[in-house]
């Protein structure tokens, strides 16, 4: 009843109840990822490197502290953030969305780190990363499945993937062009790193992504096995097609996937690392990436494929995907929080 006379009195009786609630929404406002939970701030950002914890896992926030405003609120009171990132690596300025798990709020927690999962889109990804929504439940999913044991209580990190919607940077850093790969392989990292307690090695770091997302997730693992572990690559592109890349035949072979996976898997002592492939029977592509995984798949480099029955080239079907199996093969592989004894 309240909501009703709220609406009255502010002049939108007309307005559609799905729009007076968002008028009371904390969407916009300043929030914090600290301790005393979602929107609270307790002040752990900052804090530097290691101290506060014997751990030599754990790196806790390093500082300086990003703002945050509130872009989304989950059932479960957690909160999805955004904050604007200068990349001081690429020069690229650009959004970055993030949610924490209600883990990451628990007292036994406060000295744990979190692993990370970076989650790109499919389609231009700019100005907005579609996972920042709460209607294809990626997030909600991630909590359910962490109580069931399916999966790791990731923080999701979700950066825009493009420089703008007019071209296609394929996640690289393209002569000449806004430097992608550095936005994402060092920038947005770094921003992680700042603000949330995380681990230390590259064990807790993963990609996701869809489409040309997955490309990028899979190029950014391949390229940089040293930072990251694993990753969820759903209905991938797995060439690089950017037309913006015309007269740098060079740099573009050295940002191909299939080119990286041969130097991966002829370097001595190579780490592991884990391609978690989606691929639904209603989209095409599902030969070319047998053929990679087939050619691929050895060695340092361990691939899985979950076939989504029924699904097409869209994020609702890799999320079922998701938890059909694809969450529990890469969960195995990453580190989740330590509870304090």
């Amino acid at each position: 009843m309240w909501i009703g006379a709220a609406v009255a009195v502010l002049g939108l009786a007309s307005v559609p109840v799905l729009n007076a609630f968002d008028v009371f929404s904390d969407n916009g406002d300043p929030m914090s990822f600290d301790r005393t939970g979602p929107g609270g701030g307790s002040g752990d950002a900052g804090k530097g490197g290691s101290s506060g914890t014997s751990d030599p896992r754990v790196r806790m926030p390093t500082g300086p502290r990003a703002d945050f405003t509130t872009a989304n609120t989950l059932d479960d009171g957690t909160k999805i953030g955004v904050t604007t990132l200068h990349g001081k690596k690429s020069g690229f300025t650009g959004k970055v969305w993030v949610w924490a798990p209600k883990e990451y709020y628990e007292e036994k927690y406060a000295k744990s780190a979190f692993p990370v999962l970076i989650a790109l889109p499919g389609g231009p990804g700019y100005p907005v990363n579609y996972w920042m929504g709460t209607d294809l439940k990626l997030q909600s999913s991630i909590s359910e499945w962490s109580k069931s044991g399916k999966s790791k209580p990731f923080i999701v990190v979700m950066p825009v993937l493009n420089a703008d919607n007019k071209n296609y940077y394929d996640g690289s850093d393209i002569p000449g062009q806004p430097k992608m790969g550095t936005w994402m392989s060092d920038d947005v990292p770094d921003l992680v790193k700042a603000n949330f307690r995380t681990f230390t090695s590259r064990d807790g770091w993963a990609f996701m992504g869809s489409s040309s997302g997955a490309f990028v997730g899979l190029k950014q693992v391949l390229q940089h096995p040293d930072r990251f572990k694993a990753v969820i690559a759903s209905g991938p592109d797995l060439r690089p097609d950017s037309p913006l890349w015309r007269g740098h035949e060079k740099e573009m072979r050295a940002n191909d996937p299939e080119q990286l996976a041969k130097s991966l898997i002829a370097r001595p002592g190579a780490p592991d690392v884990h391609l978690a492939f989606q691929i639904g029977t209603k989209e095409g592509g599902r030969a070319k990436l047998e053929s990679f995984m087939k050619k691929y798949g050895k060695g340092p480099i361990k691939t899985r494929l979950q076939v989504i029955e029924g699904g097409g080239h869209n994020a609702r079907g890799y999320v079922r995907g998701m938890d059909d199996g694809t969450m529990q093969w890469i969960s195995k592989v990453i580190p989740g929080p330590t509870p304090a004894p």
